[in-house]
């Protein structure tokens, strides 16, 4: 696990970058030169840690790298590579020689990486299928410059604020594949490749993966057979993630059924497996549960008791990590169990991708029932019945789960999709009408949404899919990476394996959301691994007590940032949704409240850090680095 960046006709002071990025890579900083073309690594030093130090160069080609190639040795073995190192860089670097970006076709990995080609004179960039490890870049002119960050792209070149898209963020929650918060900067989405001129700074972007067409050939599997390949592949993700290390690999343990799967398979590799919990006041408590597992399993258990007292001394520091707003909450628990974690082990399995890949929200329910994304009179019902609904005020009760089933299927495009998952400021009246917002940009989500929602899969693969390619890269995966990367962390997912990933989502239905059962083949695999109490646990994950900090905690620190002058809020949205939001006299239900100032929040945050207190200095002249 690394962190890598290059520029291309671009002179600035290397020191800044090397200070912003020294958490991905505390063991070696290194710049390589060529022509007008610089490239820097930093590495977290995990395989081959005597001799895998990059750049690594074949021939013509250059390349750096971060993320792990699980498969390596075997995609050694079979092709007949006669390698260097032990490292799964070199390997990958001899495949792409080999066969060019046909080879990701067989690669099980997390990654993104550069290449440098000399006879072509270009640099290719990759990502990962399901975009676990971040890729930005900059094009303007004849510049391009690229960064595992957006802070450490800021160190490089000043950024210039794309309110345009602020204005999709605020209501998405999220921004979608190529969008950032910064004009001429995008983010390379999952499964793509970047293919960059060294003449002159264009690019042109290919698409090499897309989950999508999994979705479109279903497999005729019973549940038992499937059961017994989803076990199957855990087994194989599993392993290849704990011998692909030369450190020692522990597991994030939450009392989940995913991460206890994950607990379970790997302790029969590792007999002195090392797990981790976090528990802290006031949020949903499963380290009972967890604590259970640990001890079926013999693991060296540490359960993380975080308190609230540091939280107001270390918000702002971890919302900045981002580079951008950040709306997730649980980036907070995150941070905290990955710096705890750390001072153990430096690798980390988790149980990322399985609720979206094997039927995990309850928010699937209804969509398992009927295809909320088509007009059907349940959903014009539903639009008369909601209007005259009193607002929740409980955010675990079944009330609340109706009162959340009648606003969603009264909503449409969009608005439907938000209102399922992030449900905050989307639909709802309150933005400022100025030219500011008027060419606003979604990055191609309400193009792929109609996509998805217009073709004939069900309405649960339509959903599940939606979060695949939303949610799951723009926030969750995004969340871990920054999150545990800020304590040189590096987090594993076996349930975002390549064959896990082309194999779950062709999959019946009902072996996903059964009646009201989310997660059906997993709860079903999991009776072979977990306690019988633990197996009907409700998804919760790093649950976190928002309505408590809001109101409590954190209250005048979120209501003094809305409510300075020239706050990022106060541009946005009207004078009196702010007023109502703040004195408790919006006509919304008390879970949407809280979210809402949550999310302005942490805009705000990033907002006076990022921007008003950003003082730009001129680019540099380019250090004298000799090339390595």
């Amino acid at each position: 696990m690394c962190g890598i960046a290059g520029s291309i006709n671009l002179s600035f002071d290397h020191s800044a970058l090397f200070k912003e990025l020294y958490h991905r890579g505390p063991d070696e900083q290194v710049t390589y030169l060529y022509n007008n073309l610089s490239l820097f690594h930093f590495r977290l030093a995990i395989q081959d840690i005597a001799c895998g130090m990059q750049p690594i160069h074949i021939n013509d080609l250059t390349i750096i790298y971060n993320g792990e190639i699980y498969n390596h040795d075997e995609l050694k073995i079979k092709y007949n590579l006669k390698c260097n190192t032990n490292s799964d860089t070199e390997v990958l670097l001899r495949l792409y020689e080999l066969k060019g970006i046909k080879i990701l076709d067989e690669v099980d990995g997390m990654f993104a990486a550069a290449i440098l080609n000399r006879a072509t004179n270009e640099l290719i960039l990759l990502r990962d299928r399901a975009g676990k490890k971040p890729l930005y870049f900059y094009q303007e002119k004849d510049q391009f410059v690229f960064c595992s960050e957006l802070n450490g792209l800021q160190k490089m070149l000043p950024l210039e604020v794309n309110y345009q898209q602020l204005y999709t963020y605020f209501q998405n929650g999220f921004n979608y594949k190529t969008a950032t918060p910064y004009k001429s900067t995008y983010l390379l989405p999952p499964g793509c490749s970047a293919h960059v001129s060294l003449d002159d700074g264009s690019f042109k972007i290919h698409e090499w993966w897309n989950i999508e067409k999994y979705y479109h050939t279903k497999s005729n599997d019973d549940l038992e057979t499937a059961m017994q390949k989803v076990d199957a592949l855990l087994h194989t993700a599993v392993k290849r993630r704990l011998e692909s290390s030369d450190l020692e690999v522990g597991v994030f343990l939450s009392g989940g059924i995913d991460s206890t799967i994950i607990t379970a398979i790997a302790s029969e590799y590792n007999k002195n497996l090392k797990t981790f919990t976090v528990k802290f006041d006031g949020g949903y408590d499963e380290s009972m549960y967890a604590g259970m597992v640990a001890k079926k399993y013999n693991t060296h258990h540490q359960l993380i008791d975080i308190s609230l007292s540091n939280l107001k001394n270390d918000i702002e520091k971890i919302l900045i990590n981002y580079g951008e707003p950040f709306y997730d909450s649980s980036a907070i628990p995150t941070y905290y169990i990955s710096k705890e974690a750390k001072k153990y082990i430096t690798v980390v399995l988790n149980g990322d991708g399985a609720d979206e890949l094997f039927g995990g929200y309850r928010r699937y329910v209804p969509f398992s029932k009927m295809d909320l994304f088509s007009n059907n009179s349940f959903r014009r019902l539903s639009a008369l019945v909601s209007s005259v609904l009193p607002n929740p005020q409980g955010k675990q009760s079944k009330y609340n789960y109706i009162f959340r089933l009648m606003k969603l299927a009264s909503a449409k495009g969009i608005n439907l999709y938000n209102a399922a998952t992030i449900d905050t400021i989307a639909g709802m009246d309150v933005f400022k009408q100025t030219a500011l917002f008027e060419q606003t940009n979604d990055a191609g989500f309400e193009t792929d949404l109609l996509r998805i929602a217009g073709s004939k899969l069900s309405g649960l693969d339509k959903i599940m899919l939606l979060d695949f390619i939303s949610i799951l890269p723009g926030m969750l995966l995004k969340k871990m990476d920054i999150g545990s990367m800020a304590h040189s962390l590096e987090t594993r997912s076996p349930f975002l394996s390549k064959e896990i990933m082309e194999y779950a989502p062709g999959l019946n239905d009902s072996f996903k959301v059964k009646n009201v059962t989310t997660k059906y083949l997993l709860r079903n695999l999991a009776k072979k691994y977990l306690p019988p109490e633990m197996i009907d646990q409700p998804k919760r994950g790093f649950e976190i007590p928002l309505d408590a900090w809001v109101n409590n905690e954190l209250k005048d620190m979120i209501i003094g940032s809305i409510q300075q002058e020239g706050s990022l809020s106060s541009l946005f949205f009207e004078k009196p949704f702010l007023e109502g939001l703040i004195d408790k006299k919006l006509n919304i239900e008390t879970e949407k409240r809280s979210k809402i100032l949550w999310q302005l929040f942490t805009a705000e945050t990033w907002y006076k850090n990022h921007v008003l207190n950003c003082a730009h200095k001129e680019p540099y002249a380019k250090e004298s680095v000799d090339c390595c």
